[in-house]
């Protein structure tokens, strides 16, 4: 079973997170921020973008807004 877990491990420390050795070696505080912004500025645009997608659906009518549970409760 420890074999499992050293999989994760490898798989993690060598492969999905080596990019981010990267910043490491080049010890920039700009960089690394560059990088922070940049996914807050992408986070950002995609919430804007859902949120107004949802206005459409809500404009339409379409959205179900019924109140129903559960037949179980």
């Amino acid at each position: 079973m420890s074999k499992f877990f050293y999989g994760i491990e490898d798989l993690f420390v060598n492969y999905l997170f080596a990019p981010y050795d990267l910043f490491r070696f080049m010890e920039s505080w700009w960089a690394s921020n560059t990088v922070n912004w940049i996914f807050t500025i992408i986070g950002f645009v995609a919430m804007v973008y859902w949120m107004k997608e949802l206005k459409i659906f809500n404009d339409n009518g379409e959205e179900d807004k019924s109140i129903t549970s559960h037949t179980y409760i």
